[in-house]
């Protein structure tokens, strides 16, 4: 669990990444959740869109890719959201 003070770190160092991921028409399927579980243990943040033709909102993906690879939501916004998992192997962000 993620504090306030954590979370609005991640949101700043979240704020100029570019989005690396897009969830589609497709929806959530097994290739989503696998690039998101390998984006999540090489990076540790990323951001990501739903675009407009998806069955989901942005909140209902991040929850349920945020279950399905075990990370935390920071944020969502409008069609984009942030999701976090620490890398306790080779750790990339720093929290306090």
């Amino acid at each position: 669990m993620l504090s306030s003070k954590q979370r609005a770190r991640l949101r700043a160092l979240a704020n100029p990444m570019e989005t690396i991921l897009q969830i589609g028409k497709g929806g959530i399927n097994e290739q989503t959740i696998k690039q998101v579980d390998d984006a999540l243990q090489a990076r540790e943040l990323i951001k990501c869109r739903v675009l407009e033709t998806a069955p989901y909102l942005a909140e209902e993906c991040a929850n349920l890719l945020a279950q399905q690879v075990r990370c935390e939501v920071v944020q969502v916004i409008g069609t984009r959201f942030v999701l976090y998992r620490k890398n306790y192997e080779n750790p990339q962000i720093a929290l306090d």
